[in-house]
């Protein structure tokens, strides 16, 4: 970053950048949500961005930036630093236009976006256990090289091309009261404002961080950017330290709300995408909806949620649809001491058989301090149909005589 001020970025560069990324980026769809239009109140509408190039709107800011490139600074190469979408979006771009890219990234980035970004066409160096570190690397290679960095979010044209959503959202949608969008660095966010309100100062624009790196709401109160001494979400996406100068200025003078959400309710929003509107969204593209499921009164409609990625790591995606059962109440994990008798076991899965309780997985312990002469130890892992249901499984297993152990 530097000190001085920000470019300014207007609706004329989104409308510039709109005609770039014509044939290059797709117009996504936005789709009505009924379950999260009955919760709300009025029409909720999904804008996919999940369904973009490479899997996120990265692509719309990163083509460009490096479209706006002089022939000079083409030769010289493109460098970035990302743990995933911003760097499949800036091969890809730099690909399409025949530039040379050099991204890094985490040595713990997930496989699957390391691979894409590579069959996207860039070279990947894989250093450091944070982005803060890779971009770091990214500066001094770009010193080194003379390539031009390409920053995820800090830049106008990049803020102006992913300011391209805002547009489609009200050509989609015209009759929009609220978007909300989630918010990292603050390129998406920032963009989307001033699309949005150069062309309906009305819409309220809400963004929507997760709780464990929120640097946006102390940086408002400050009136600078300020960096965060941790940050701690699942949503990598939306994983920034620091707000960008750029988008922070836009952010500052035009969106009406920053909201935080917790990883339960990250959780929650991701599991609601893949089972009722069979979309699949990274944390960070669900923040969105995360803010509608934990507070749906606050928002007039008609709302569009903005689902920014859907680039995913399978690992991941499996803790967070177990922590998403959990959070709903789908998922219940207990411990049970039971006699340790023949088919004391077997009783016990009877009883849970009756309940309609499905048993994901069982531990059986007899060897414990804890435990008495002729006693064992159960682990239960078990799919339930809701909170009732929780409460329903824990009241019979409390009548049949089972003790449930702290």
């Amino acid at each position: 970053m530097n000190d001085q001020s920000p470019a300014p970025v207007t609706l004329d560069d989104v409308r510039d950048a709109q005609k770039t990324l014509a044939g290059v980026a797709r117009t996504t769809a936005l789709e009505g949500s009924r379950i999260l239009s009955g919760l709300v109140g009025s029409p909720v509408h999904l804008k996919c961005e999940n369904l973009q190039r490479t899997g996120s709107f990265k692509l719309r800011g990163a083509y460009t930036r490096i479209a706006a490139l002089t022939p000079a600074e083409r030769a010289r190469g493109v460098v970035a630093a990302s743990a995933g979408n911003h760097a499949q979006g800036v091969a890809l771009a730099a690909s399409l236009l025949g530039v040379r890219s050099t991204v890094f990234m985490p040595q713990g980035a997930p496989l699957p976006k390391v691979a894409a970004t590579r069959e996207y066409g860039a070279e990947v160096r894989l250093g450091g256990h944070l982005v803060d570190e890779c971009l770091r690397a990214a500066r001094e290679y770009a010193q080194e090289t003379g390539a031009v960095l390409i920053h995820p979010f800090d830049h106008p044209d990049v803020v102006a091309g992913q300011g391209t959503v805002g547009l489609e959202i009200l050509e989609q949608c015209p009759e929009v009261r609220t978007i909300v969008v989630g918010v990292g660095g603050g390129g998406l966010a920032a963009g989307i404002a001033v699309a949005v309100k150069a062309l309906r100062p009305d819409v309220r624009i809400v963004g929507v961080q997760a709780s464990g790196a929120a640097a946006y709401p102390p940086s408002l109160a400050a009136g600078r950017p300020l960096a965060l001494e941790s940050v701690a979400t699942m949503a990598d996406g939306i994983k920034v330290a620091r707000p960008g100068a750029v988008p922070f200025k836009i952010i500052g003078d035009l969106l009406d709300e920053v909201r935080t959400v917790t990883e339960d309710q990250l959780a929650a929003a991701l599991l609601l995408c893949l089972e009722r509107a069979k979309l699949l969204v990274e944390p960070a593209g669900a923040a969105s909806v995360a803010a509608l499921l934990a507070d749906p009164g606050a928002f007039e409609g008609p709302v569009v949620a903005v689902l920014s990625g859907g680039n995913v790591d399978p690992l991941l995606l499996q803790r967070v649809l177990r922590h998403g059962m959990v959070a709903a109440g789908r998922y219940l994990s207990l411990r049970l001491a039971l006699a340790d008798r023949p088919g004391a076991l077997a009783q016990l899965l009877g009883v849970l058989s009756d309940l309609d309780a499905n048993v994901l997985d069982v531990s059986h312990t007899r060897t414990d301090p804890r435990l008495r002469l002729a006693e064992a130890e159960v682990e239960l892992q078990l799919e339930t149909k809701g909170p009732e249901h929780c409460a329903q499984v824990l009241a019979t297993l409390g009548d049949a005589g089972y003790t449930v152990m702290e």
